[in-house]
């Protein structure tokens, strides 16, 4: 089984098309998708509780109708959701370990809510944990040669830099440390302990992977849609520049 941790907020135009494509994702693997929504204030709260009534909501996949309602299809259960709404906003970091707090399965994942990443490209990083064994942490890099939008100089090269820095201060060469997919073990989810509440939470994760020194980390190219701050995109310069204060931070630090 695969726990997908979906950390929300205010993103009602795009979580439900990206509901439908995760639990359509893996077929034959059961998924146990874990929403969590951050006080968002655009109607996504409202949506879910509409639409998932109940703690936990079952079935073999998920579809939407014309007017955006959600449907859930009958048949051998391949996904199961559960929401937990957060009291307060407390972001990302804060959501994430919610949702990992919840999640019981073998394998973990964290999918953003907002289309810019395709749960289709789970499939060479699932295998890799699953199947082969060979893997107990596995990055999909955005920058690894496959479908990506043409992002501005200052975004690539932003992340970029925080990567170099990252496997310099580390020892650890990833060359895409604040992707948002990240799959990895039970045994590497027990190990973290984890206290970021922003998307510092992004860097940690990294730094406690890496420093253990025992973890087997792989990479796989992923598909990147990425959205601008028109369409919505909420990461801005401000926490580029506060990733490479994590990137000390953590290294001192790691909890």
């Amino acid at each position: 089984m695969l726990a997908v941790i979906i950390p929300v907020f205010n993103e009602a135009k795009t979580l439900p098309q990206v509901l439908c494509n995760v639990s359509r994702a893996l077929p034959g693997v059961p998924k146990q998708v874990v929403i969590v929504d951050d006080a968002s204030v655009d109607g996504t709260a409202e949506w879910l509780r509409s639409n998932l009534v109940d703690d936990t909501t079952s079935g073999s996949a998920l579809s939407l109708t014309e007017d955006g309602r959600l449907v859930i299809e009958d048949g051998p259960t391949e996904v199961t959701v559960r929401v937990v709404h957060q009291p307060r906003n407390s972001g990302k970091g804060a959501a994430v370990r919610a949702g990992l707090k919840h999640a019981t399965a073998e394998a973990f994942v964290i999918q953003d809510a907002d289309q810019e990443y395709d749960p289709a490209d789970w499939a060479p990083m699932y295998d890799l944990i699953a199947n082969c064994k060979v893997a107990d942490v596995v990055y999909g890099s955005r920058f690894s040669g496959a479908t990506g939008r043409s992002l501005r100089f200052h975004h690539y090269f932003a992340n970029r830099l925080i990567s170099r820095l990252f496997s310099l201060l580390y020892d650890q060469n990833l060359r895409d440390v604040e992707t948002c997919y990240k799959m990895f073990t039970r045994a590497v989810k027990d190990s973290l302990i984890l206290t970021a509440d922003d998307f510092g939470i992004e860097i940690q994760i990294s730094a406690q992977i890496a420093l253990a020194r025992r973890w087997r980390i792989y990479e796989t190219a992923i598909n990147y849609y990425g959205r601008t701050h028109a369409d919505g995109k909420k990461i801005g310069w401000r926490d580029g520049v506060k990733a490479l204060w994590f990137l000390l931070r953590f290294r001192l630090r790691p909890a």
